[in-house]
């Protein structure tokens, strides 16, 4: 793992070295990570837990870095003296990978001296921001496919190596079946897939002498890519007859894939021409420019399309670049004990929730029917009722009798010391599917989704109000 002690914005420094100066550095201070409403995103996968750790673990100024920072004349040595031997010495509470979140839900709370926390905030949300999107973009193709395969083919348009690797992992994470990216799957032991491309096929001085070469290369594996001159006149055609020539020598023919084209008229075609010629087997797979909009419009047509093999509109969130996520204060220490604070804005969505927070879920019937915001301290009896309200259409209650509650968050690092047992990447990729299969199918339509439930708890809710009240008089 490299040091990204210095992948940071400048003003966390400048705090940091601010905090020393005014004697707040060691005050201890709550922060949470969490996301506002962003479109097309009904819900998120937590992801990027896993590289958070790497990076905490791997903090460290080194001398490079030092003589670089003194170079910008900002600081005082004083600050160099603090930061050559900086360590984490917080506590660290996070949602594992592979967790349903919604908006305002603490995906991750940080709970250290100021000083600390501060330096934490850019790269935090670098990775968690960009892991939890493309996992939750992924999530949304996956379940539109309904149980037919998704390969990620992402790389190729990425943002970068580390949007290509990261970004094939929490594909993963959320239902891929496979990648394309070689790096991906040799470092997390997950399935590598592909074909050839239409420069194999144009290499040669025919669409038959490709075909032919490529399946005696791969006789066990032979995908054909059929749509390089006409689909329907010449690729498939030119498929059976090497899928013909490949049975006489004892290999089935895994399948074709079509690239280009009205993929659910095509599909179709190709079926009823492999099925006539002998090949009910055979699998069509389905690449260019594919998203969960489109494969809903080919399930509508009743497109015949085995597998996805889907890329830029995966791998880039190609409608959602950018997930909300915030690092924000919610309390900070005052004379020996935590006092809430809280961000108050003109606008709603920008005004936080105070205080030193945690998430429940809530189970009805094996399913998730609704989450609680509430304070870590907070303790419930499940076998009271418990009444949620929509946090804005208040006449809108629920209220839960004979249902059951799980805390989501879970202890990451306990004074500077690392406590979580880090999952293997077939444990998240199980966890996840647990977790996406919890929520009822009305919360995970792609189009329309019905709102899930989402409260602030009773104490949570008057905290709120109070600090919302005083902070007219300052």
């Amino acid at each position: 793992m490299r040091n990204l002690t210095l992948l940071t914005d400048f003003y966390e420094l400048t705090m940091m070295y601010g905090f020393m100066k005014t004697g707040l550095d060691k005050k201890q201070a709550i922060f949470d990570i969490f996301y506002r409403p962003t479109p097309h995103m009904n819900y998120a996968v937590a992801c990027g837990l896993e590289q958070a750790i790497d990076y905490i673990e791997n903090i460290k100024f080194t001398s490079e870095d030092i003589e670089y920072l003194r170079g910008l004349n900002t600081f005082g040595e004083d600050f160099f003296d603090r930061i050559k031997d900086f360590k984490f010495t917080g506590d660290i509470y996070a949602v594992p990978e592979g967790t349903i979140v919604f908006p305002y839900e603490p995906i991750m709370t940080i709970k250290a001296p100021l000083f600390e926390a501060q330096l934490l905030e850019t790269t935090l949300l670098n990775i968690l921001n960009h892991q939890t999107l493309i996992a939750s973009k992924a999530s949304r193709i996956v379940y539109a496919a309904r149980g037919k395969g998704v390969m990620e083919f992402g790389l190729r348009r990425a943002q970068g190596p580390d949007a290509g690797y990261y970004g094939a992992r929490a594909a993963m994470i959320s239902g891929c079946v496979g990648t394309s990216n070689v790096l991906t799957g040799k470092e997390l032991g997950v399935p590598v897939s592909g074909t050839h491309a239409h420069s194999w096929i144009m290499s040669f001085g025919d669409e038959l002498t490709a075909f032919r070469n490529y399946a005696a290369i791969y006789p066990n594996s032979c995908v054909l890519l059929v749509d390089t001159y006409d689909t329907l006149k010449s690729g498939v055609p030119n498929a059976i007859k090497v899928f013909d020539e490949l049975r006489l020598a004892g290999f089935e023919p895994v399948g074709i894939r079509l690239d280009s084209g009205d993929l659910a008229y095509l599909s179709k075609k190709a079926r009823k021409m492999l099925d006539d010629a002998g090949y009910p087997n055979a699998k069509i797979i389905a690449s260019g420019d594919i998203d969960e909009f489109v494969i809903n419009s080919l399930n509508v047509q009743g497109a015949m399309i085995d597998t996805y093999g889907i890329g830029t509109k995966l791998i880039t969130s190609h409608n959602n670049p950018s997930l909300g996520g915030v690092y924000k204060l919610a309390a900070i220490e005052e004379n020996g004990r935590m006092v809430n604070r809280i961000k108050v804005s003109d606008t709603l969505e920008k005004v936080t929730n105070p205080g030193f927070k945690t998430v429940y879920r809530i189970y009805k019937d094996g399913k998730a029917a609704a989450d609680l915001i509430a304070l870590k301290d907070e303790v419930y009896d499940v076998t009271k009722p418990l009444t949620i309200t929509h946090p804005l259409e208040t006449w809108k209650k629920t209220t839960f009798v004979d249902y059951e509650m799980r805390e989501l968050s879970v202890p990451i690092y306990l004074g500077g010391r690392l406590v979580y047992d880090r999952p293997s990447i077939d444990e998240i990729i199980a966890y996840a599917k647990r977790s996406i299969d919890e929520l009822w199918e009305e919360y995970k339509r792609i189009s329309n989704p019905h709102e899930y439930k989402v409260d602030l708890s009773d104490t949570l809710r008057e905290e709120k109000r109070k600090l919302l009240s005083s902070s007219q008089d300052l």
